[in-house]
């Protein structure tokens, strides 16, 4: 296996001749509650008659990379049969990196350094650089890859590729660019979820250390769906960003790309009722449970209409 072989966006290519008519499911980061989140938009969407699990393509970032290879592995319904049922602490605010208590604290903690680092920064290359290099001294200190390559394997149906594309973004640690995995790419799909989600150190493949996916270009990476012609957004951030908006990075700029391209884009955010259990709470593990039925709810209420858009 070839653990150094990389895909940056810039090198992925979509044959138009194959599917006249395609479209692109779009899977957002936003921690433990924002995975349970999409996981019950997807089962009410599911539920309402509308599968978007048969996406030509699905773009996982984060922990939307713990998703869209959820939804290639399992129904939409047993994956949040899997939540409803689980059993949680009472409060937990780990980083999504595993439990790795002194390498990266709260999370709190962890976004006062992305703003730090995101301030210092001169613009979004030199941002991944820094976020890399910082990432790998924590690595260095505390090396967490094997236990967190562990966790997020038991969270996966499936270890293996899907059939259908599906594409993985991440950021290499030590030169700051943007990677794509996909089932081309020389990379296990547990590899290069863990490796999306690593936002509190690098995480290793072979001699190569990774970074979140969500430093490539915000939370979402929805600039990958270029080309396809529907492209459903399902952002548990609500597409905010902390990055500064003149980089061009943030999911509203990402859309207007899109749609200057000829694609027909629809967003979906969390409703305002339940924004509590995202950001500062995004890892509270007992509030996933509460995530997943919010989106259930929200996602039977828009089948309809996004059906209407889907097909």
């Amino acid at each position: 296996m070839n653990h150094s072989l990389q895909h940056s966006s810039a090198t992925i290519a979509h044959d138009d001749s194959e599917h006249p008519s395609r479209t692109a499911l779009v899977l957002g980061g936003g921690g433990s509650t924002g995975n349970a989140w999409l996981i019950g938009v997807i089962a009410g969407l599911f539920e309402g008659g509308l599968d978007v699990t048969e996406a030509d393509l699905i773009i996982g970032t984060s922990a939307g990379s713990t998703a869209a290879a959820q939804i290639t592995g399992a129904t939409p319904i047993e994956l949040l049969a899997d939540i409803l049922s689980a059993v949680h602490p009472e409060r937990s605010t780990r980083i999504a990196s595993g439990d790795r208590r002194g390498a990266t604290g709260s999370v709190s903690d962890h976004l006062e350094r992305s703003s730090r680092i995101i301030a210092a920064a001169e613009d979004a290359a030199d941002m991944r650089r820094r976020f890399g290099a910082a990432a790998i001294e924590r690595a260095a200190a505390s090396d967490g890859s094997e236990r967190w390559r562990a966790v997020v394997e038991a969270r996966l149906p499936s270890r293996a590729w899907p059939e259908q594309t599906v594409l993985i973004t991440a950021v290499d640690a030590q030169t700051g660019e943007p990677v794509v995995f996909d089932r081309h790419s020389g990379v296990d799909l547990v590899d290069a979820v863990a490796a999306s989600c690593a936002s509190g150190f690098a995480y290793r493949i072979g001699s190569s250390r990774y970074i979140d996916g969500g430093y490539r270009s915000n939370a979402e990476n929805a600039d990958l769906a270029a080309g396809y012609e529907r492209v459903l957004v399902l952002s548990p951030f609500g597409g905010r960003t902390l990055m500064p908006l003149d980089w061009g990075m943030h999911l509203a700029a990402q859309v207007d790309g899109l749609r200057a391209g000829g694609s027909s884009v629809e967003t979906v955010f969390p409703e305002r009722s339940s924004e509590h259990m995202f950001g500062a709470h995004a890892m509270d593990l007992s509030l996933r449970p509460a995530a997943a039925r919010a989106g259930y709810d929200h996602g039977r209420a828009l089948a309809q209409q996004l059906g209407d858009f889907w097909r």
